[in-house]
């Protein structure tokens, strides 16, 4: 298991003079070990060959697993749909009225797939030493939506906020609980996803995710552990929010101006992001793709914090051609910079 001091990690990433790469993929991995999205999500051992896989063949500066924003709803009780071939997807209401949220018992670790998500991340931990593990996690704000329905929880803040806290205290301990027990299996951080977030203003969006947020990040971050706030539902209206958290790196999506983002992270801070994991990575072609990251690393060149990604997860059957494209691009752009 590689104790990777994660402070450094970082600093050495912002005085490095080549831009590095994180793209939020495991898909592409899952296929190149011909198994099922289903199976991979459904057992540790399968992820994490995937997370392998991908960790052979790309250059990327982190290994990642899959953002799969159902793991820990599916703890609480909530029915999850799994495809053959698609990410899950949370079906139905949990908790269908404000009395529910009160009843409501926060799990422990051993519901649902939580213990396959931890068997990947350990595994990887273990054998993938000399890169960071980022595991994933989903934000409290989220896992609120997903437990109590997105736009009923978007009403509730409002109607009965008492109410929405409730619910969000409890999402926070378990998420808490989740990210300790990541941190035990080994990971080095962890990518927390709370893009639902990004659709509340500034100050709603501090008091309903990132207060919660920022408790987490003090019991779980460490030099050993960073926490990476993502946020793809952010057009810029909630950065301050989200810097707020005081996360040792933000992860931002394609609906951004990533310029305008890195104006406001603050330098030591890493601010990661955003080529369209849709349109650019999974429809583009390799040419397109060769032109946007281009693009987006000459816009990005003055900052010395940026790490260049994809907008948020990179779904199934996205082409090795794109992915190809996307990290010779970013080679030849840092060799013609030395």
């Amino acid at each position: 298991m590689s104790q990777i001091n994660m402070k450094e990690w970082a600093k050495s990433i912002i005085s490095n003079k080549d831009v590095v790469a994180i793209p939020i993929m495991t898909h592409p991995g899952i296929e190149l070990i011909g198994k099922t999205v289903r199976e991979a999500v459904t057992n540790g051992e399968v992820h994490y060959e995937a997370i392998k896989a991908l960790y052979n063949k790309y250059p990327s500066a982190a290994s990642c697993v899959i953002m799969d924003l159902t793991v820990e709803a599916e703890a609480f009780g909530a029915e999850v749909v799994f495809p053959e071939n698609e990410v899950p997807s949370v079906t139905g209401r949990l908790l269908s009225d404000e009395n529910a949220i009160d009843s409501l018992e926060v799990p422990d670790l051993n519901k649902g797939r939580i213990q396959e998500y931890l068997k990947a991340n350990r595994l990887a931990a273990q054998n993938l030493t000399d890169r960071p593990v980022l595991a994933g996690c989903i934000g409290p704000y989220s896992l609120a939506g997903r437990l109590y329905d997105m736009s009923e929880i978007m009403m509730l803040i409002y109607i009965n906020p008492d109410a929405a806290k409730t619910l969000l205290s409890k999402c926070s301990q378990f998420i808490t609980n989740y990210c300790i027990a990541l941190k035990e299996a080994g990971a080095n951080g962890v990518i927390m996803a709370e893009p639902a977030a990004g659709l509340l203003s500034n100050e709603d969006c501090q008091q309903f995710s990132s207060v919660y947020i920022k408790e987490i990040i003090e019991k779980v971050q460490d030099d050993n552990f960073s926490v990476i706030l993502h946020n793809c539902g952010n057009t810029g209206n909630c950065t301050q929010a989200m810097i707020y958290t005081q996360a040792a790196g933000y992860h931002f999506g394609n609906n951004i101006n990533m310029v305008e983002a890195l104006k406001e992270v603050p330098s030591d801070a890493l601010a990661m992001g955003n080529l369209d994991p849709v349109s650019l990575f999974k429809m583009g072609n390799a040419e397109q793709m060769q032109k946007e990251t281009q693009s987006l690393l000459e816009a990005t060149e003055n900052y010395k914090n940026f790490v260049i990604s994809s907008g948020c997860d990179t779904p199934p059957n996205t082409p090795f051609e794109n992915i190809d494209a996307f990290f010779n691009t970013i080679s030849k752009f840092n060799a013609s910079r030395r």
